[in-house]
């Protein structure tokens, strides 16, 4: 695919999960920015900015594990709930688009967000 994000690297089903998940069904549907209100891209990236802890542009895996290790000190939480939530935390963000060697870019976020919802309608509608 050409266009705007394949200059910077955007997304598609060869780097990202919802977008496998959509075409492995015939669905094509595909990311416009034009799409995503204002004020929804404004929370998305403050969203993002709040897990880039290093504010180096990129969401990691292990800026995202940083919230289970939070959640220990703030409830007081046990070994095994943390051990869950951060099963959870990587499961959501995997889906979410933060490959875990690359991570996830700050101008892909948008756009892994949206797809990731996509792939979602598109298990309903199937009742997955």
């Amino acid at each position: 695919s050409s266009g705007i994000n394949a200059e910077y690297g955007g997304l598609d089903e060869t780097n990202n999960e919802s977008y496998r998940y959509l075409r492995s069904v015939g669905n094509t549907w595909k990311f416009n920015v034009e799409d995503v209100h204002p004020k929804m891209l404004e929370r998305l990236y403050k969203r993002f900015d709040t897990f880039d802890l290093d504010t180096d542009g990129k969401m990691n895996m292990e800026e995202v594990m940083y919230w289970p290790d939070r959640m220990r000190q703030l409830v007081n939480a046990t070994d095994e709930q943390v051990e869950k939530m951060r099963e959870a935390v990587y499961t959501f963000f995997f889906h979410k688009g933060v490959d875990p060697e690359n991570g996830l870019t700050r101008e892909n976020w948008v756009e892994a967000n949206r797809v990731f919802a996509e792939a979602e309608r598109e298990r309903e509608r199937r009742g997955e």
